[in-house]
């Protein structure tokens, strides 16, 4: 099993059943079909697999039936950010009890207001909770989102006093300059971007790889960046028509329901609201992917 995510990951799309329920059999699909393209693993329940709508126990039961459908653990990362400490805890030991050791640990959120020592608690607790030498964590700076950044000094500090336990940090700010901060505080980090755009820079400069949503429905161009081809501007182009809807996560399925033939994938959680339809932007990504990357 590797020491830290690195290479190419996928934060993972979650289909759901018509009850709203995980769908894990088209989940182990998707992931398979990824693998197909090159990619290395996939991270569950982040961000884009919307992440902070699933409990400990709808998560653990996803990872079991992931592994009973043939996907291998270490090919598995699992978000486990929740405001709730214990939360992160039950959900950690959980996943290294069934064979995964990559943990995505977002500080908790809300309460914007904590100090930089009060994030290094947080974390700090998580891991001497977990107990657990197993442990691969991977820090997940996404502010933007979440509301609460991860301080370099933070990042650093907790390097140095867990070592290989927290083997990584997934840069999502989109801010390169935030990627150099990282790389230059804490170099032992396995560092990976979401930013899609920027990955073949952030290799250049020593960072580990990605972890990002693109790659649900564009693969091909992600996998085309690691390759060293001259495809940034595709890459930023397909970016853009995503990003600037008003919903990451319900675009992406809408777009995923399309390249499928399958609208099981329309479905998501609230707050989000389903897409009727993504062809439109389908057909804009097909264009980018012309001519065909070799």
């Amino acid at each position: 099993m590797t020491e830290a995510i690195r290479g190419f990951w996928v934060a993972s799309a979650t289909p759901l059943a018509a009850d709203g329920s995980v769908d894990s059999a088209r989940l182990a699909a998707h992931a398979k079909q990824l693998f197909s393209k090159g990619v290395d693993g996939v991270v569950l329940f982040g961000t884009t697999g919307e992440g902070t709508s699933f409990n400990v126990g709808e998560r653990v039961a996803t990872i079991e039936a992931m592994l009973k459908a043939g996907v291998a653990p270490e090919r598995i990362g699992i978000g486990g950010g929740f405001p709730a400490i214990t939360d992160s805890i039950a959900l950690t030991r959980a996943a290294l009890g069934l064979g995964l050791r990559h943990v995505l640990l977002l500080p908790p959120y809300f309460d914007r207001s904590v100090t930089p020592e009060g994030i290094e608690d947080a974390f700090a607790a998580i891991i001497d909770g977990v107990a657990d030498d197993r442990l691969r964590a991977s820090l997940y700076h996404i502010p933007q989102v979440s509301g609460v950044a991860i301080p370099t000094k933070v990042a650093a500090n907790l390097r140095k006093r867990y070592g290989k336990q927290v083997a990584g940090l997934k840069d999502s700010s989109g801010d390169f300059k935030q990627f150099q901060a990282f790389r230059a505080a804490a170099p032992e980090l396995a560092i990976t971007v979401g930013n899609e755009p920027d990955i073949a820079r952030a290799i250049a400069a020593g960072g580990a790889g990605t972890i990002c949503g693109m790659a649900n429905i564009v693969p091909e161009l992600v996998k085309g960046m690691f390759d060293g081809k001259d495809v940034e501007a595709r890459m930023q182009a397909a970016a853009d028509a995503v990003v600037k809807t008003p919903s990451l996560v319900a675009t992406l399925k809408a777009i995923l329901a399309a390249q499928t033939g399958d609208t099981g994938w329309l479905r998501v959680r609230p707050p989000l609201r389903a897409l009727s339809d993504g062809a439109a932007l389908k057909r804009s990504l097909d264009a980018l992917m012309v001519p065909a990357i070799a």
